[in-house]
């Protein structure tokens, strides 16, 4: 098992730039997948960016560019760059694992881009 933990998020003005933490309560080195996600309002939870070992990225398209999805398993955090924040980025984001073939979440953050 492995719990995860949020934090990082907050209101920021258009433009602005928050970076997001993901703590693991284990190591994460062994971890292949590593991922967040987003919910805003009354929408789907949507995939934003994933992380394998072997260095591969995907990133959701409204995001490409703009967010940066990296690891640091000296820490066991899992991070997630964002900048040039548009209003349409708030909502709730979510790290996302799968461990022994069992998905794994956090409580979320929210971040709220508004001027």
């Amino acid at each position: 098992q492995v719990q995860l933990v949020e934090s990082g998020g907050g209101l920021v003005q258009p433009g602005g730039s928050l970076r997001l933490s993901c703590a693991a309560s284990r190591s994460i080195a062994s971890i292949n997948y590593m991922a967040w996600y987003r919910q805003a309002p009354g929408k789907q939870r949507q995939l934003v960016a994933q992380l394998t070992r072997g260095g591969n990225t995907y990133y959701a398209e409204p995001v490409k560019g703009r967010f940066t999805i990296s690891r640091d398993d000296a820490k066991n955090t899992v991070y997630l760059q964002m900048n040039s924040l548009k209003p349409e980025d708030t909502a709730v984001y979510l790290c996302n694992t799968r461990l022994l073939g069992v998905d794994y979440w956090g409580q979320g953050t929210q971040v709220t881009v508004s001027s």
